[in-house]
């Protein structure tokens, strides 16, 4: 009992770092291309995905399936991880690099290798990781702790290495007796040929895990649509998707007749368009029930997959349909920065339902019986595969266990009702260009960024392209993407995609904010690319009318590539009829405050530290008593002494500096913070 379970454990654990370093090096090949909007040659990385075209050759085989070899390259891939504390960003993508192929070949030769319990419990606790990679991303925020923490990441590291010594040990006796003859280990079970279209089915399987339920709010997030009909909340309602991934894995146990597994495909098929097309809640029930349909072809797909004739051969096709198809995803999103970009064009459909047409074709022509039925199994290991079984399924509901709770406890803190107290007449309004969710050396920046909005404190919208985010989630086909971040709660918002007939797509959010019992609008615009003109012509009168039909209160953040004094941005000025927070301020190209209905106080622009490669502007308004019989503030100061201390800028950033800021530092700079008083 006790060693079935250290297998089915050490197993898991190792599957979760396999989905870990699948999951972390394609965002790091592509980051340095998105940050230089062009193509760089760091994209040969994904070579690394193609390393079991080695296993075709007989030789290369035969030595990874050496006892010495295989503890090797098992070690590796766990080392990997250590690629996080790498000192610069080109060495950790080197180090993961090596990490993915060590895993993909460690995964080939053992999935094909040794007894029928053996590749049993390899092939489930690959399945297990991954739900293992949920279930600690739910407990760490939606991060990857092996990735988000030096902490975090050497205990894993370490729990990885005694996993890994476990496996090398307890396979170590066998392995020469039952691997030495590998090709007769394989045809045991291979009864079927046709490994280039399972390994079409298996890859596109792997691809569509990752990108849709790669985290349990994605689901949410695809859905998600304006206040305050916004549909199902990632918190609680990301456990509906762990739990529908569990229940697809435990309906995986049982055998379907044909009129069955064809039923249940067209559910499937059907739930994925419900879920590119529908809104809300009718598209995140599409979207749990494509969990379940997911989950539940993994084993019966993954046990067709190692019953081909040429293990290599099919792990390389495998891998050749998941880079085509995460390629596929870059370039129907980043069309206007890639080779042949523009014919796919916001194409993620052709991508979803090429991946539903694969898995389908395989599902249905396949025999249906569960993955141990695939094995020859001796009438001794029965009693060891029923074992295997209940441990599996109670492992399964032990981690779902352990999601639910991290969830409810995320809840109990999340569910804590925003702006309660007295009526607030002051608050911050603060724009940011985000971009990817890296910082400027390759390097996860989520945590530096919540830190910084902390810091910089009161009403926070944030506005950027999250495109490394979108590389796993893929929410809305935009090269732009926008998001609106509030400390007090938002009663009404709508989404918009402004006019782009050339370029990018250009989002925009129209939203109203209540400050306990003050109303305030807020538009948030992303323009596209300044060498598109006639796209941001179209944008800016697309804004301008989104604020003109405002309240009378509005408050405008936007990314609008254009210098003070142009045409698009007179264009927001005048037929908006807004004001900006500074006009003295020339010294700008993309982001823009701009207001109508409420009192000016402060004015900051904050360096980027290279935490982002765009400063962050902040400022701090005053809703007046009357809307229609006010005075704003029209003199400025830089003197924060002849101000009241309660709307000063938070003095961690420094003081009042001219130029720029070049030290590594977050800082007040670009002749600011200023202060608006009146003229008496």
């Amino acid at each position: 009992m006790f060693p079935l379970w250290k297998a089915i454990l050490s197993e898991s654990l190792l599957g979760y770092i396999s989905w870990s370093l699948y999951h972390a090096l394609p965002p790091m090949i592509y980051y340095f291309p998105l940050q230089t909007l062009a193509l760089t040659g760091l994209e040969v990385f994904a070579v690394a995905f193609f390393s079991p075209i080695f296993l075709t050759i007989g030789p290369f085989w035969r030595l990874a399936n050496n006892k010495y070899v295989l503890a090797v390259l098992r070690l590796t891939m766990v080392g990997s991880l250590a690629s996080y504390q790498a000192p610069n960003a080109s060495i950790r993508l080197l180090i993961l690099a090596a990490g993915v192929s060590s895993s993909l070949l460690v995964q080939t030769v053992t999935w094909w290798s040794g007894n029928s319990v053996q590749r049993f419990i390899r092939i489930w606790g690959f399945m297990l990781g991954k739900i293992m990679l949920l279930v600690l991303r739910i407990w760490y925020t939606s991060l990857n702790p092996v990735w988000s923490s030096q902490v975090a990441n050497t205990i894993i590291l370490t729990i990885g290495f005694v996993a890994a010594v476990e496996q090398i040990h307890s396979g170590g006796n066998k392995s020469k007796q039952e691997t030495n003859k590998t090709g007769n280990v394989v045809r045991q079970t291979a009864s079927h040929p046709h490994w280039f279209l399972s390994g079409i089915a298996f890859g596109s399987l792997m691809f569509l895990t990752l990108w849709i339920f790669g985290e349990v709010s994605l689901i949410s997030r695809w859905a998600v649509s304006g206040h305050p009909h916004t549909g199902p909340d990632p918190n609680p309602y990301g456990g509906t998707v762990l739990l529908g991934l569990a229940h697809g894995l435990m309906l995986s146990f049982w055998s379907w007749s044909s009129v069955i597994s064809f039923a249940l495909f067209l559910i499937g098929l059907a739930s994925s368009a419900g879920l590119l097309y529908l809104h809300t809640w009718s598209a995140a029930v599409a979207g749990n029930i494509l969990g379940i349909f997911t989950m539940c072809v993994w084993p019966q797909l993954a046990g067709r997959f190692v019953s081909c004739l040429h293990p290599g051969k099919a792990m390389s096709t495998a891998m050749f349909a998941y880079v085509l198809e995460l390629f596929f995803c870059v370039w129907c999103t980043a069309y206007k920065f890639v080779p042949g970009g523009v014919y796919i064009r916001e194409s993620s459909h052709l991508l979803l339902g090429f991946i539903m047409l694969c898995i389908g074709v395989d599902f249905l022509t396949g025999p249906k019986k569960d993955l141990s039925s695939v094995f020859e199994v001796k009438s001794n290991q029965k009693p060891l595969f029923k074992k295997s079984k209940n441990y599996i399924k109670l492992l399964l509901w032990l981690f779902v266990g352990v999601g639910l709770l991290g969830l409810g406890l995320r809840y109990k803190t999340y569910h804590k009702k925003l702006g309660q107290g007295v009526p607030k007449r002051d608050f911050s309004a603060m724009i940011w260009p985000f971009r990817f969710g890296y910082d400027n050396e390759g390097w996860s920046n989520l945590e530096g960024s919540a830190n910084l909005l902390n810091q910089t404190g009161g009403y926070t919208h944030l506005c950027g392209r999250w495109i490394f985010l979108l590389m796993v989630q893929w929410l809305f086909n935009f090269c732009h993407v926008i998001m609106a971040l509030s400390r007090y709660p938002i009663i009404k918002s709508t989404h918009h995609l402004l006019p782009s007939p050339e370029g990018e797509i250009a989002p925009a959010i129209s939203l109203t904010v209540n400050f306990t019992g003050k109303l305030v609008d807020f538009v948030v615009a992303h323009f596209g690319n300044e060498e598109e003109d006639l796209d941001r012509k179209l944008q800016a009168i697309a804004v301008s009318n989104l604020l003109k039909t405002s309240s009378k209160q509005v408050v405008f953040l936007g990314y609008i590539t254009s210098a003070p004094g142009s045409r698009d941005y007179t264009e927001l000025i005048k037929n908006g009829n807004v004001q900006d927070i500074d006009s003295t301020d020339r010294d700008r190209w993309c982001s823009y405050i701009m207001y109508r209905g409420v009192i000016r106080l402060g004015y900051a622009r904050i360096s980027h530290a290279g935490l982002s490669d765009s400063e962050v502007q902040m400022a701090k308004f005053r809703i007046p008593d009357h809307v229609d019989s006010y005075v704003d503030n029209d003199r400025i100061v830089t003197d924060p002494s002849q101000v009241p201390e309660d709307i000063h800028f938070n003095p961690r950033f420094g003081s009042y500096k001219d130029g720029h800021n070049y030290v590594p530092i977050h800082h007040f700079h670009m002749s600011t913070p200023k202060y608006f008083k009146r003229t008496n």
